[in-house]
C-alpha cells in the first residue's frame, strides 16, 4: 500500500500471501485500486479486477442504504450524520476508493434517539439484540442504540449519539460534532474534516482492540493526504483534538500512520515516538502468510485494554461476570 511498485518483486507465493493478508484485513478493494496501474501477472490482475467490481457494489449498496435511512428519518427534521466508510463514499473522498463498507453508521442527537428508533422500525428495521441485558447495556452505557437490521435488505444500521461509550475515559463533544457537520446535496451530513479524522482516531485507539487497524490507519492516510494540504487544517485539527480530549490518541495515530504508510504529517503534532508505539505496530501486523492472526498474547493484551478503556473496573467486573453466567 505504501509503495505499489514493490509488487514487481513478488512471485506466486508472494501474491498469494499479499491477497490473503488484504482479505483478512478487509483491504482487498483498497489494494485493488492502489495497484491498478502496476504491471502484474494475469491471474493477479483478474483477482484485483473482481475486487474493484465488488468494491463498487459495496459503494452503491452503502449509498442506497444511506438513502433509505434518509427517507425513513426525513420527517423528523434532525441532523443525520454519516460515519466511516459510507461518509467517505458519499463525499467522494479518496478514503472511499475500494473501501469495504459493512454496516451503515449514522449519528443523531441523543435526545432524538427514541424518535429515530421508532421511525426506523416503522420503515422495516428490526432488533438484532433481543436479550434484555444486552438491550439495556446498549441503552444505558453505549454510544449507540442496539444494532438494527432491515428485514428485507438484510443490511444493518448502527445509530450513534456520540463516538465513544458513555462509560469510556474519553468523552468527545458529540454536540460540537453535530453542530459543525457538513450538509451534502441530498440533505445527509458528514462530519467536519477534522472531526472525521478524530472519529477514526477515537474508534481505533480509545475504544477497540485494534482489529481492522491497518484498514483504519489506511483511512487516516487517505484523509490526511487529502485534507492536510488545505490551509489551516493542522491547526484546526490540533484545536479539535484538544476539544475532544484526543490529543494523545491523535499523536499516536499520526506516528503510526507515518511509520506504516509514510503519511506526511505535522511533526509537532505527532510528537516523539512513545514507549509503547512498537507494541501497537506489533498488534497491527499480527498476520502470517495465510492471513491468519498471530501473536495471541499481544492480541489478548489489546483485547483486555479495550475493555479497560470502555468502563471502570467495578463495572467491567460485573459486566464480564454477567456475560459469563449467561454463556454457561
Amino acid at each position: 500500500m505504501r509503495e505499489p511498485a514493490t509488487t514487481a518483486t513478488l512471485d506466486a507465493e508472494g501474491w498469494t500471501s499479499l491477497f490473503a493478508a488484504a482479505r483478512a484485513e478487509q483491504m482487498i478493494g483498497s489494494l485493488a485500486f492502489r495497484l491498478e496501474a502496476q504491471p502484474m501477472p494475469a491471474a493477479a490482475a483478474r483477482i484485483l479486477a473482481d475486487a474493484r467490481a465488488s468494491a463498487e457494489q459495496w459503494r452503491r449498496s452503502a449509498l442506497w442504504e444511506a438513502e433509505m435511512a434518509r427517507r425513513a428519518l426525513a420527517q423528523l427534521d434532525l441532523p443525520v450524520v454519516l460515519m466511516k466508510g459510507t461518509a467517505y463514499a458519499a463525499a467522494g473522498m479518496d478514503a472511499g476508493a475500494g473501501r469495504s463498507i459493512g454496516d451503515l453508521d449514522i449519528m443523531v442527537p441523543r435526545e432524538a434517539l427514541k424518535a429515530a428508533e421508532t421511525a426506523l422500525i416503522a420503515a422495516g428495521w428490526e432488533w438484532v439484540k433481543p436479550d434484555p441485558y444486552d438491550d439495556a447495556y446498549y441503552r444505558d452505557h453505549m454510544h449507540e442504540l442496539p444494532p438494527l437490521i432491515h428485514r428485507e435488505r438484510d443490511r444493518m444500521i448502527d445509530v450513534h449519539h456520540t463516538t465513544l461509550p458513555l462509560t469510556a475515559r474519553i468523552t468527545p463533544d458529540a454536540a460540537a460534532m453535530l453542530a459543525d457537520s457538513v450538509v451534502l446535496e441530498d440533505g445527509l451530513r458528514i462530519m467536519a474534516p477534522e472531526d472525521m479524522v478524530l472519529h477514526g482516531v477515537a474508534h481505533l485507539f480509545a475504544d477497540g482492540d485494534l482489529a481492522g487497524g491497518l484498514r483504519n490507519l489506511w483511512d487516516q492516510d487517505r484523509l490526511l493526504r487529502e485534507l492536510g494540504v488545505v490551509a489551516g487544517f493542522w491547526d484546526r485539527l490540533r484545536a479539535r483534538a484538544r476539544l475532544h480530549g484526543l490529543e494523545w490518541h491523535l499523536a499516536l495515530a499520526l506516528r503510526l500512520t507515518r511509520h506504516l504508510y509514510a503519511t506526511p504529517v505535522d511533526p509537532a503534532l505527532a510528537g516523539r515516538a512513545g514507549l509503547f508505539d512498537r507494541w501497537f505496530v506489533r498488534r497491527l501486523l499480527a498476520r502470517d502468510g495465510w492471513g491468519r492472526q498471530t501473536r495471541k498474547f499481544t492480541q489478548l493484551a489489546f483485547y483486555i485494554r479495550s475493555h479497560w478503556l470502555r468502563m471502570p473496573p467495578a463495572m467491567l467486573a460485573r459486566h464480564l461476570w454477567t456475560k459469563w453466567r449467561k454463556a454457561t
